[in-house]
């Protein structure tokens, strides 16, 4: 992997981390495109440039974390998903991150839900209106549904998304706490994935990872402030067109 097509992947996960339309589908989709093979180096670095998601998310939210109320409920909420994740961690890397029809029928079958979700859906006027408000019960559901997302094309940010709306927050919180439950999880999958992988990466690749980091970082600011402007006036539905559009693109090529 060179440092531009480093860089490329880095804008291609900062863009698509809090979106929900799944950046490791993204990043796999690009690496075919770039010509990348799914080595092991590949599958790490899919996951380690989410730090620069993580750091854009601190920066933005760092007085949210030194409240305890908040805190405890995003840890309550990440435990389900450490548990399976832990669980789950060599099925996902070595069988299900290798499959590119799994992450396109994800990526299709995602799309369709959102769309009939947003159809079906009609906030309650007593929704949770405050991360600080959520019933530590939903916490863990809410981790369930993130959990989901271990599957390559469904995306954390939308399993997280609906799995709260589901459970009765506002949107604008649910879209909060998705911010807030991303720092835990990805710095979880991360620094695993790098405690088990890291002794194997040649020195060039440090050079490359960080580059990809930096990239990841500096977008996914943006994607945060874009969102959560977005989910003041609008719905999901045409992130849910564009799942579907995308993977019917890469099923034809």
């Amino acid at each position: 992997m060179t440092l531009l097509q480093s860089i490329i992947l880095g804008v291609v996960e900062g863009f698509t981390e809090f979106l929900p339309i799944s950046s490791t589908a993204h990043l796999i989709l690009a690496s075919r495109l770039l010509g990348l093979e799914q080595t092991e180096f590949q599958k790490s670095f899919e996951i380690a440039i989410q730090l620069g998601a993580i750091l854009s998310v601190i920066l933005l939210y760092w007085r949210k974390f030194l409240n305890p109320q908040v805190l405890a409920r995003v840890i309550t909420a990440f435990i389900p998903t450490g548990v399976i994740g832990f669980a789950l961690y060599k099925v996902v890397k070595n069988y299900l991150m290798d499959s590119e029809g799994i992450v396109l029928w994800a990526l299709f079958l995602g799309g369709v839900l959102l769309i009939v979700f947003e159809l079906l859906h009609r906030e309650s006027d007593d929704a949770v209106a405050d991360v600080e408000a959520i019933p530590y019960a939903k916490c863990v559901g809410i981790g369930l549904f993130q959990s989901i997302s271990m599957i390559p094309g469904v995306s954390r940010a939308g399993a997280t998304i609906i799995g709260g709306l589901i459970l009765g927050l506002s949107r604008a919180t649910i879209v909060e706490f998705s911010f807030l439950l991303a720092v835990p999880t990805m710095l979880a999958a991360t620094l695993y994935d790098l405690y088990k992988n890291a002794a194997t990466f040649v020195p060039g690749e440090f050079g490359v990872l960080a580059a990809g980091f930096v990239s990841s970082f500096v977008v996914a600011l943006i994607a945060i402030k874009f969102l959560l402007a977005y989910v003041r006036t609008n719905t999901f539905i045409p992130f849910g067109i564009y799942r579907i559009l995308i993977a019917a693109a890469f099923a034809f090529l």
